[in-house]
């Protein structure tokens, strides 16, 4: 019987220090070589201290910034644990809304979204600045989305919208690789951006 037991023994120790720690550990220190400033989170700083990542939407409500597109996390009521109340791009409790098209609570949101972003700019809405995301974290925006916020932001900050718009060039990602997803504006990426211009 001891024949049988040590050979199991001996994987199961010699597979525990390989896939649990010798693995680990050479897939974390390739990462941290090559892949530094992914691998330790995308995090951007402003002044020396880190303000986000480039992962993770955040909320932005003042209208001299760029703002993301709608998040559906939620948090748990402080005042009651047994509710839940609506906390914009909650790092913590990435989810979606999982409302169905026809969910009427979805069209009311998106009818009182798209009736406040009208007020703004009379062009067509981007369909991004009215709909969550999967993950309601998403921190980025079409460039069609940004382009229609620049009225706005330029009012509120007293720039030129063709300032702006150059702005917003300068902040578009192209297809990773040429064919994978989509243009795209990092919105954090896109503020500091707005916060830096003299």
């Amino acid at each position: 019987m001891l024949k049988q037991i040590r050979p199991a023994l001996v994987m199961i120790v010699a597979m525990t220090i390989i896939t649990g720690l010798i693995y680990p550990l050479g897939i974390t220190a390739v990462a941290q070589f090559l892949f530094p400033h992914q691998a330790n989170g995308s995090l951007l700083t402003k002044d020396g201290k880190v303000i986000g990542s480039e992962l993770i939407g955040q909320d932005f409500q003042d209208a001299k910034y760029f703002q993301p597109r709608p998040s559906a996390t939620s948090e748990p009521d402080p005042k009651d644990p047994t509710k839940t109340v609506s906390v914009p791009s909650a790092a913590d409790n990435s989810s979606g809304s999982n409302l169905a098209p026809t969910s009427q609570a979805l069209v009311d949101r998106v009818k009182g979204d798209a009736a406040k972003l009208a007020e703004d700019n009379k062009a067509p809405i981007p369909v991004d600045l009215v709909t969550t995301s999967a993950s309601g974290l998403d921190p980025d925006i079409t460039p069609a989305g940004a382009y229609f916020q620049v009225p706005r932001v330029a009012k509120a900050r007293g720039i030129s919208e063709d300032k702006l718009r150059q702005l917003v060039d300068d902040n578009i990602q192209t297809r990773t690789l040429g064919i994978l997803g989509e243009p795209r504006v990092n919105v954090l990426k896109l503020n500091l951006a707005l916060d830096a211009l003299k």
